[in-house]
């Protein structure tokens, strides 16, 4: 996933922290812990967190095995120590080690495989779906990015993800690369969030 034809790791702008951006651009798990953690926060803050995790565990990158194995007492420090990692780090942290715990029972530890040999876009929605704390619409975001910015591609990938795979579309952090895009995708959410709440008042 994070490598180009010429095997260097991909650049995304996607945290807008060169750091945390360079570290998703390398590492699987990486991208998916920080989709996990994009919710109800700023999505830089959400894609920062996998770096300030991985300083917070001593380490330049994530590993699936050892934060399955974490004590979760201490997993939840790791996310509580201020500044936190996220609104609500507690829940947050549980669901990250879940998320780990899943992948080393179901992938070997290895996040790529999520998506490796997926056939098709539609086996490739199902694997995310199943994953802990990936509704629908955060796989289908997923989906859109891993096809977007990471070249994986399988047929039909863009129908699976809905509307998140439209080309040319700023709907979701499938679509920043850089702060212009993400003011774009930000004007977008705030928009489809006023058009919600004036259909709840009519």
């Amino acid at each position: 996933m994070t490598k180009s034809d010429n095997g260097k790791a991909r650049t995304v702008r996607i945290a807008q922290e060169p750091d945390a951006d360079e570290l998703l651009g390398r590492s699987p798990l990486a991208a998916l812990v920080g989709m996990l953690l994009d919710q109800q926060v700023p999505m830089e803050w959400a894609f920062t967190g996998p770096f300030t995790l991985a300083q917070r565990m001593g380490s330049d990158d994530l590993d699936a095995r050892k934060i399955a194995a974490y004590d979760p007492d201490a997993f939840t420090e790791l996310f509580t120590t201020k500044p936190a990692l996220h609104r609500y780090p507690g829940s947050m942290a549980k669901r990250v080690q879940q998320l780990c715990q899943y992948l080393v029972t179901e992938y070997d530890g290895r996040a790529e495989a999520v998506w490796a040999d997926a056939a098709t876009g539609a086996e490739l929605l199902k694997r995310l779906n199943a994953l802990p704390g990936f509704g629908t619409q955060k796989a289908q975001i997923f989906l859109a990015l891993l096809g977007k910015q990471f070249d994986v591609r399988p047929t039909g990938w863009r129908e699976a993800a809905g509307a998140y795979g439209e080309e040319g579309s700023h709907r979701s952090v499938a679509d920043i690369t850089g702060p212009d895009s993400l003011a774009e995708v930000r004007a977008f959410k705030q928009r489809a969030k006023a058009a919600a709440r004036a259909g709840r008042t009519r």
